[in-house]
């Protein structure tokens, strides 16, 4: 079985109708992010180490010829990105993350938050966080 994958898929700027603020960070709980040789480069001049020193503390192989973030458990989803805050649930290399994270979602909507929002307006909970898992 081959688990979902977070790739870069756009280019253009989409505008949104979603707010990262309002989510508990679930597309860092993918199973597979996928990184680029230039994510490394940009990852290891933030970090003032090496693009191959990024490949081996942070990145582990993932299908064939594909290299991805390494997993940190997580009390809410089982496991997430290698830098996810989990308590914030924010991303402590925002400003230098992977080209994949930058793109992600690829559409007006993301799907987590649209049923993340539903649930907690019929649920009467604005600080519900709904447990999924992408298979």
């Amino acid at each position: 079985m081959s688990l979902p994958v977070l790739k870069n898929v756009v280019k253009n700027a989409v505008k949104t109708s979603y707010d990262c603020a309002r989510c508990p960070a679930y597309c860092c709980t993918y199973a597979r992010i996928a990184i680029e040789p230039r994510d490394l480069v940009r990852l290891g001049k933030h970090f003032g180490i090496s693009p191959e020193a990024v490949r081996r503390r942070y990145t582990e192989d993932g299908e064939p010829g594909e290299r991805i973030l390494r997993h940190q458990k997580d009390k809410l989803f089982g496991s997430a990105c290698v830098f996810l805050d989990l308590e914030t649930r924010r991303c402590t290399v925002y400003n230098h993350r992977p080209g994949v994270c930058k793109s992600y979602p690829d559409s007006a909507r993301c799907g987590y938050y649209e049923m993340l929002r539903f649930e907690r307006k019929w649920q009467d909970d604005p600080e519900l966080v709904v447990r999924a898992r992408v298979l």
